[in-house]
C-alpha cells in the first residue's frame, strides 16, 4: 500500500504557501513523519488565508487554503533568527531525511542552516530548495508568487478569450497551477534523490524554481512555439491543437466535446446527423479542422443548441466520443463517480472535530487509510522536541524565551 511506503521517512518542512507544502503533504500521505517547522507569531501565513474557516465556538482555527495541504504533519513552532533555534533546526535535521524549504535565496545559509551547513552535520540529507527563479542569475532572489509565474512564464498570454471578443485579455488559471505543479515536480525529485541516495549513501541539494516549472507546464504550447516560434495566441476554449475539442451550447447548459481523432470526427458526424461534414475536404483530417476551425464551430454550435445536455451525453456515450458537463463543485462532490471514488475524506481533530480533504490520487480509497488532521501551530512542540533529547525543564525556559512557541488555541 503506498501510504505506508514512506514509513519510518522523517521530513523537515521548513517551507509555507502552497508549493512547499503540497510536496511535504503528498510525502506525509505516503507514510512519512513530516515536522512542519512554522514561525511562533502566526506561523504559516496561509492560516490566515480566510475565510473560509472551520473551527469551534472558541473561534476559527484552520483556514481551508491551509487544510488543503498540510494534513498529516506535526507542528513545531520555531524562530530559526536566534541561535538557539538555529541550534534546535540543526539537532532536528541531524536524524532527517529530507528537508523541504521555500525560502528566498540566501536566507537560511545568514543562519547557518543552507544545505552546506546541514550536510556537514547529516550527510545523507536531501536538501529541496524551491525558489522563485533560483540562487543566480540576473532575477536571484526575487520574490513571487504563482500568480506571477503564471504572467511570466507564458502560461497567461494563451489563456482568455480571443482579442477582440468579449471579456478578452490574459486570464489566470482559476487555482495555483504553478505551486501545485511545483510541488508535485518537488515530491518526484525528491523520491528520486532517495531512491539515489539508496545507492550511493549519499544526500544532495535538489534546485527547483517556480519559474522554470511556469515555463516547463507550457507542454504542448511550449513545443508549439519551439518548433515554430510563432507565439500561441488566445482562443477560448478551442484547443491549440484539436478540432473540435471546446465547449459548445446546448438547449439547457453547455458541454465540454472533446474529439481526439479523425475516427472519431465521423463517428460524431454520424450520431448527429450530418455525415456529409465528415467527408467535406475542409474537415477531413485534424489538420484540416484546425485551419478552418471558426467554420466548424459555428457549424456545430448551430446544431448542438437544439438538443439538452442530457440527450447529447447519451448519444456521445453511445459513440464512445469523450464530453463532459461543467460542474460546480457542489455538482463535483456530490457525482456518483466522485462518490464511488472515496474523493471526498475526512479527518477527525480533537478540537475541531471532522474535517472534510480531498483524497490523494496516489493514495487507494481503501476504507483502511485513515487520514491525520493537519496541526494547530506548534501542536506539537513537546513530543518533538522530546524526541531530541531536550529535557522538560528545557523546553519551559524555550518557552519561556520565545523561541519556541506554544499551540495555538
Amino acid at each position: 500500500m503506498l501510504e505506508s511506503a514512506l514509513k519510518g521517512l522523517k521530513v523537515l518542512d521548513l517551507s509555507r504557501i502552497l508549493a512547499g507544502p503540497w510536496c511535504t503533504q503528498n510525502l506525509s500521505d505516503l507514510g512519512a513523519d513530516v515536522i512542519k517547522v512554522e514561525n511562533p507569531q502566526n506561523g504559516d501565513d496561509t492560516r490566515g488565508w480566510g475565510p473560509p474557516y472551520l473551527g469551534d465556538r472558541a473561534g476559527a482555527h484552520f483556514s481551508a487554503y491551509f487544510i488543503a495541504c498540510n494534513r498529516g504533519k506535526r507542528s513545531i513552532a520555531i524562530d530559526f533568527r536566534t541561535t538557539t533555534g538555529a541550534e534546535l533546526i540543526r539537532r532536528l535535521v541531524a536524524d532527517a531525511d529530507v528537508v523541504v524549504e521555500n525560502y528566498k535565496s540566501g536566507t537560511l545559509e545568514r543562519h547557518g542552516l543552507g544545505y552546506h551547513n546541514l550536510r556537514a552535520i547529516n550527510p545523507r540529507i536531501i536538501h529541496l530548495s524551491i525558489t522563485g527563479f533560483g540562487p543566480t542569475g540576473p532575477m536571484a532572489g526575487k520574490p513571487g508568487y504563482d500568480y506571477v509565474f503564471q504572467g511570466v512564464g507564458g502560461m497567461m498570454s494563451y489563456t482568455g478569450q480571443p482579442d477582440g471578443t468579449p471579456g478578452d485579455g490574459p486570464l489566470r488559471t482559476g487555482v495555483s497551477v504553478v505551486d501545485l505543479m511545483t510541488g508535485m515536480y518537488a515530491t518526484s525529485a525528491v523520491l528520486a534523490a532517495l531512491f539515489q541516495r539508496a545507492q550511493t549513501n549519499e544526500g544532495q541539494h535538489i534546485d527547483i524554481t517556480l519559474l522554470d516549472v511556469a515555463v516547463a507546464i507550457n507542454a504542448n504550447q511550449g513545443s508549439n512555439f519551439l518548433v515554430s516560434r510563432q507565439s500561441p495566441q488566445r482562443i477560448g476554449n478551442a484547443h491549440a491543437n484539436l478540432a473540435p475539442y471546446e465547449v459548445f451550447p446546448c438547449s439547457d447548459g453547455h458541454l465540454i466535446l472533446a474529439i481526439g481523432n479523425d475516427t472519431q470526427f465521423g463517428a460524431f458526424c454520424t450520431l448527429a446527423g450530418i455525415p456529409h461534414v465528415a467527408a467535406d475536404e475542409r474537415f477531413v483530417t485534424n489538420s484540416d479542422r484546425l485551419h478552418h476551425r471558426e467554420v466548424l464551430t459555428a457549424l456545430i454550435s448551430d446544431l448542438m443548441v437544439t438538443r439538452t445536455r442530457k440527450s447529447w451525453g447519451a448519444a456521445l456515450d453511445d459513440a464512445g466520443i469523450s464530453w463532459g458537463p461543467i460542474n460546480t463543485l457542489a455538482d463535483v462532490f456530490a457525482d456518483p463517480q466522485v462518490v464511488h471514488r472515496t474523493l471526498e475524506v475526512s479527518a477527525e481533530h480533537p478540537i475541531v472535530g471532522a474535517i472534510p480533504m480531498v483524497r490523494n490520487p496516489m493514495v487507494g480509497a481503501d476504507a483502511t487509510h485513515r487520514y491525520a488532521p493537519p496541526p494547530l501551530r506548534g501542536e506539537h512542540y513537546a513530543e518533538i522536541l522530546s524526541e531530541i533529547d531536550i529535557d522538560a525543564h528545557a523546553v519551559d525556559q524555550l518557552v519561556e524565551s520565545g523561541v519556541v512557541g506554544t499551540p495555538q488555541q
